[in-house]
């Protein structure tokens, strides 16, 4: 499974229901599961960013399908970002030329 960063803000609309922002993640979680996605962590950050999610996915098409499908319901506009562990960069470091 790859890992992403998904980097969300709240738009107008999402702050307008920020009351209800927290029983809005069992709908993100459940939308995860039947994506094929898997969120690992959740946080909630101050600065430039609203929301930092870290997920697990098979591949950058589900990911990315799953950030979009979080974004079309409205409240967040995310920002998808694909994340290379140790082991992993070490094999693409191998890789170069």
């Amino acid at each position: 499974m790859a890992t992403f960063i998904i980097l969300a803000d709240f738009t107008d609309q999402g702050l307008r229901h920020a009351k209800e922002r927290i029983s809005h993640v069992d709908d993100v979680l459940v939308l995860a599961k039947k994506s094929g996605v898997t969120v690992k962590h959740m946080y909630w950050t101050l600065g430039r960013h609203d929301v930092v999610a870290l997920l697990e996915a098979p591949d950058n098409e589900t990911a990315t399908a799953f950030s979009l499908s979080v974004a079309s319901r409205g409240n967040v506009r995310t920002e998808t970002l694909r994340a290379f562990s140790f082991d992993e960069m070490t094999k693409i470091h191998s890789k170069i030329i």
